[in-house]
């Protein structure tokens, strides 16, 4: 028998020659034999390509082998290729890398071989290694008797052979009767894999029966994944007597090699963790000559974070000169494209022989099903379509077109009959070549998946580039008014208020009684945004009954009128006053009012304050997960940008049918926002497994802040539907500030959705991102500034009004954004700025409860340690504690020193174990896998509720033995803080007593013992032997405990 090793490559080397790259080769070695590759000078994702045979002496101990891959650096500055046994001195070279690889994994045929990427292994604690290598390893048999000893023999790693356990293998009986005396475990489960018509089905399962009784081993997790990866039915499980029964009935049948399994325990919510990928783009070293090649080389330095998808690109221009089909002599023509099994037509215009298409069709090469395009030019008719013309294309005769090359020039074409010859008039001017992703055609282009879609379809399943609106805060001060006219002269009015208006924004100041010279001093906040087209409509109003309020004067107000603060000033800008209007006159007439005062001989005043504050930022998402700080005016906003960030959506996979109702799959895109940019990838139709390959890039300003990506399922590419709403598939955010500057991330974000029946994965998200820095100086210098700009902390919003203006700000960027073309519906931009992040949920009050336990896990740790010394548990380490806390008491500056001398070596120390990966959404801490489903459907539920009385009525009570418990909790920290003040409060006269008398003799005692002394006493007095200490509750707790509080004078 010989084992062969196939080295193929490796991926993601670390350098080692100190320029950036490495010289890589790999040494195989096995049962005494060691082969090796030749050297790959100078690149870090090297391919051998190189294929090493060895012997096996016994097939029977193959089982008991290691094949050992180590990748090593040659030191050497050659660059001839040579194997590496060169003349000269030797040097030792330096490791990358290794795999080991158990014999009992290494199949008896070549046909279940297959290429298996291994990550590479440290060889120790100070070891750095990264990347992966692919190796095929199979067995080659030179006999079947070589095939039936290897397949008998009990196998050492994770399967175990069914014929293991015979029953004349006594010692191995003695040796499990023996254990199970000491701890006996349940029976393994067996599972019997039967081929549909295999004769020897009994014999399978009698030998898998055979060994579970004896004992299996872990096969069973390898047969769940395969049946998971191949969606089969599920294994069969059977019972130790009903393996024997079966054991019994197939005594007679030949046993083939069968392997049982065992399952493993499994990681708790290990599926809804990150899959780090490494696919082959254009930003991993060795991946661009290799796999792009010279002319992927064009658009690396653009498209270099998404693999490169080819496709055939149709442009349909015009026709001219086109022949009449019909008996009336006109021709309704249109282009079809076929091209194998798809089709794709032009639309067909009335009676028009020089047609104008203007159409671009674009067709994936992986679903291209013919050499030859042929595009047939046709005249649309009630029965059927008669024939024009038609042109063929072999598609090995297409040009290439690689950005930044021009656009492809169309060409004429003469049309041709059905039998290849020209004919007489017809001409179309169309061009035809193959390009990528990176090609200007691909945004407006109609995929191969969309070809039958209307014009209004089509529109809402292309990749577009939205900006999100200038908003501005609004500051309305309202004053007071003068001279204000009642409808009933007789009497004042009763109730005067000033009510504002802007677009959907309302607000009112408070009310004033009894005068027509109201003064109300109220300031009110509306979010306005450019171009500024909507006005301001004051309204001053008397409520003279409970539902009847009467207009006294009206004031349109044009947002030009307000003046545009940069900063805050000691001397604000002096306050105006303006005419009102009759209630009855129109807006213009309100308008005008101000500029036709000189005219009115008397009229009522209003008294205002008017600012757009232009250095504030308008919140419109959680400033926990903002992606932008910058002000609104541009004059204040930094000049140069800090790095860049790079999102490369490459696909999804396993997502969850979303229209299975209508017979179809779903219909997929995504949508990423980072500061004003939001971009929206094109729509795969009807696939559970996208492909995009679409590349974005963003300025960055700060690194603080977070990207937001989301999957949609499309419900309009039909076209716009009433009432019909885009699905919600899954969100991932990024933080910037998490990721390594100029790394390559990718990863499958797992997607998950919280309906009221629970935590639900609704598939993974491909994403590569990279973030880059060009100033590392101003990065750093960010990190001492204030997260949010100066106005924020000079004149603060409350939190209140914040909130309030946070809803408003949704709305505009809703609003604005669904007016695009294609839009962008309100509930991707809801669920894109977490519109309902403020409303109450137990789930997420248990998760920040946990949080904050968390954190003051580390004081409870520390208690626990102390007490640890304090009890003596181990004496070494208490003594070694008296001495540090001697010398820090006599050496008083050496504490700060020592402090941050510890802070720093804990930070180095936790270096090695930094994340890998970027943070993403956990389940756990989020507590959704544990949420009930009453939880829930009251974090679903709408504002306010929609559900049945009953269902609130236990929400209720619910929600009060829940506060209850805080209130308790409340309740005993404000007693232990009343506790304290009542120490020199008096309320208790003889604690208060027996307070200052103590406080008086400490100050004594202080005054004349030096204060080390007095430490060491102290820290000696605690830190003694539990023989000297009683379990009984220390005096000053006890003096404590019995002061006052005020928990008494409670009702």
């Amino acid at each position: 028998m010989k084992v062969v090793v196939e080295v193929v490559d490796a991926v993601g080397l670390m350098p080692k020659d100190g320029h950036g790259s490495a010289n890589p080769f790999v040494e195989v070695e096995f049962d005494g034999q060691r082969q090796r590759t030749q050297t790959k000078f100078k690149d870090l994702s090297p391919a051998w390509n190189e294929t090493f045979v060895f012997n096996v002496s016994d097939a029977a101990q193959l089982v008991d082998k290691t094949i050992e891959v180590v990748v090593y650096h040659d030191k050497r500055s050659g660059a001839d290729g040579s194997s590496g046994h060169g003349h000269g001195v030797e040097r030792r070279p330096n490791f990358l890398g290794r795999v080991r690889i158990s014999g009992a994994s290494v199949p008896l045929s070549t046909s279940d071989a297959v290429l298996l990427r291994f990550p590479l292994d440290k060889r120790g604690m100070f070891s750095n290694v990264r990347g992966d290598i692919g190796l095929r390893v199979y067995a080659m048999p030179e006999s079947a008797a070589e095939v039936r000893i290897a397949a008998d023999v009990p196998l050492a790693g994770p399967f175990v052979a069914a014929e293991e356990a015979q029953p004349e293998n006594k010692e191995k009986k003695a040796t499990t009767k023996a254990s199970s005396s000491v701890a006996p475990e349940e029976p393994p489960r067996v599972f019997y894999s039967v081929g549909v018509g295999d004769t020897g089905s009994a014999a399978a399962a009698a030998a898998a029966a055979t060994a579970a009784v004896s004992g299996g081993g872990l096969a069973y997790d390898i047969a769940q994944v395969k049946q998971a990866m191949s969606d089969l039915p599920p294994v069969m499980n059977m019972s130790q007597a009903q393996a024997r029964t079966a054991a019994a009935e197939a005594q007679l049948a030949p046993p083939p090699s069968l392997i049982q399994l065992r399952p493993p325990p499994l990681r708790p919510g290990s599926q809804y963790d990150l899959v780090e990928t490494p696919p082959p783009l254009a930003s991993r070293p060795g991946f661009r000559s290799a796999i792009l090649g010279a002319a992927g080389e064009k658009i690396a330095s653009t498209y270099d974070l998404v693999e490169q998808m080819r496709y055939l690109y149709v442009n349909v221009v015009k026709a001219r000169d086109l022949p009449t089909m019909d008996i009336t002599g006109s021709l309704d023509p249109y282009v079809e494209l076929k091209l194998g099994n798809y089709k794709a037509r032009t639309q067909y215009l009335d009676k028009n022989s020089n047609p104008v298409w203007q159409q671009i069709f674009a067709f994936s090469q992986h679903n291209l099903q013919a050499n030859v395009l042929e595009v047939v030019v046709k005249d649309k008719d009630l029965l059927k379509d008669d024939f024009v013309g038609r042109l063929t294309f072999d598609l090995t005769e297409v040009p290439q077109r690689v950005p930044p090359d021009s656009p492809m020039a169309p060409q004429w074409y003469k049309l041709e009959d059905k039998k290849g010859d020209k004919i007489k008039n017809g001409e179309l001017l169309l061009s035809v070549w193959m390009g990528t992703q990176a090609d200007e055609a691909f945004p407006i282009a109609w995929q191969s998946d969309a070809h039958d879609l209307s014009l209004e379809g089509l529109a809402n399943t292309r990749s577009k580039v939205y900006f999100s609106p200038k908003l501005v805060y609004l500051r309305v001060i309202a004053i007071g008014a003068q001279d204000l006219v009642p409808h009933d002269r007789s009497r004042p009015p009763v109730h005067v208020w000033l009510k504002a208006q802007l677009g959907h924004q309302m607000l009112c100041t408070r009310g004033v009684a009894g005068t027509i010279n109201p003064v109300w001093n109220d300031e009110l906040m509306f979010v306005a945004s450019e171009p500024f087209d909507e006005p301001l409509v004051l309204t001053v109003e008397d409520r003279v009954a409970a539902n009847r309020h009467e207009p006294l004067g009206r004031l349109v107000l044009p947002l030009s009128a307000a003046y545009q603060r940069m900063e805050h000033h000691h001397k604000p800008v002096e306050p105006r006053w303006f005419s009102l209007a009759k209630p009855t006159a129109s807006d213009e007439e309100a308008g005008e009012s101000e500029k036709k005062k000189e005219q009115h001989k008397f009229s009522s005043k209003i008294h205002l304050h008017l600012y757009l504050e232009m250095g504030y930022h308008v919140l419109d998402e959680s400033t926990l997960y903002s992606s932008d700080f910058q002000p609104a005016s541009k004059a204040l906003r930094p000049r140069q940008s800090i790095g860049v960030f790079e999102l490369g959506i490459l696909g999804a996979r396993n997502l969850m049918p979303m229209k299975a109702k209508d017979g179809r799959a779903t219909d997929a895109y995504c949508v990423a926002r980072y500061g004003s940019k939001w971009v929206r990838t094109r729509t795969v139709l009807n696939s559970l497994s996208p492909q995009w390959h679409e590349q974005y890039t963003w300025e960055v300003f700060d690194p603080c802040t977070v990207v937001t990506i989301v999957v949609f399922d499309n419900c309009h590419w039909g076209g716009h539907k009433e009432g019909v709403k885009d699905q919600r598939i899954g969100k991932v955010r990024i933080r910037l500030s998490t990721l390594e500057t100029d790394r390559v991330y990718t990863h499958f974000y797992p997607l998950l959705t919280l309906p009221p029946s629970g935590l639900r994965k609704t598939g993974e998200l491909h994403l590569a991102v990279r973030f880059t820095c060009t100033s590392w100086v101003n990065m750093l210098a960010l990190y001492g500034k204030p997260l949010l700009p100066k106005m924020h902390y000079v004149q603060p919003i409350s939190m209140r009004m914040m909130d309030y203006l946070r809803r408003q700000a949704m709305i505009i960027v809703a609003a604005r954004l669904g007016r695009a073309e294609p839009p962008l519906q309100r509930e991707v931009v809801e669920y894109m700025l977490d519109v309902d992040s403020h409303m109450f949920s137990l789930r997420r009050s248990k998760a920040n409860f946990n949080r904050i336990m968390s954190l003051l896990s580390g004081v409870t740790a520390a208690a626990r340690w102390f007490d640890a010394v304090r009890s003596w548990r181990n004496p070494v380490t208490t003594i070694l504690v008296h001495v540090l806390f001697v010398i820090l008491v006599f050496y008083p500056d050496l504490i700060l020193p020592t402090v941050f001398l510890y802070l720093f070596l804990v930070g180095a120390w936790n270096y090695r174990f930094r994340p890998r990966k970027p943070p993403h959404m956990d389940t756990r801490l989020s507590q959704a896998e544990m949420a009930r489903p009453d939880e829930l459907d009251e974090e679903c539920d709408t504002f306010p509720s929609s559900r049945p009385a009953d269902v609130v009525r236990n929400r209720y009570d619910r929600l009060r033995s829940v506060a209850g418990k805080v209130q308790t909790v409340m309740g005993d920290m404000a007693t232990q803080g009343e506790r304290a003040q009542a120490l020199l409060s008096w309320r208790d006269p003889r604690a208060t007593t027996i307070f200052i008398l103590l406080s008086l003799a400490t100050a004594v005692v202080l005054y004349v013992t030096p204060f080390q002394v007095l430490a060491v006493l102290v820290g000696m007095f605690l830190l003694r032997h539990p023989r000297f200490r009683s379990r009984m509750p220390s005096v000053p707790f006890n003096f404590f405990r019995r002061l006052p509080a005020k928990s008494d004078m409670l009702l």
